[in-house]
């Protein structure tokens, strides 16, 4: 189910290989890598795979890593 009452905050995401479905509105999700807030219209690197946000390629490179060693 669908929860839009939370519109200020963290929004839950489902991702998926090239987009993305919104389970919980809000204004931004976590970087999984750095915590940094990211807007959900700057949203630009997730995993699929690890079901995680990243504020940049930098911290999805990092995470890969992390993951692929």
């Amino acid at each position: 189910m669908l929860n839009f009452s939370n519109n200020n905050g963290e929004a839950k995401l489902h991702y998926g290989s090239s987009d993305f479905m919104i389970l919980q509105s809000g204004q931004y999700v976590l970087c999984a890598v750095t915590g940094v807030k990211i807007p959900l219209e700057e949203l630009k690197y997730w995993s699929d795979e690890t079901q995680e946000a990243y504020a940049d390629a930098a911290a999805s490179f990092k995470r890969w890593q992390e993951v692929n060693s």
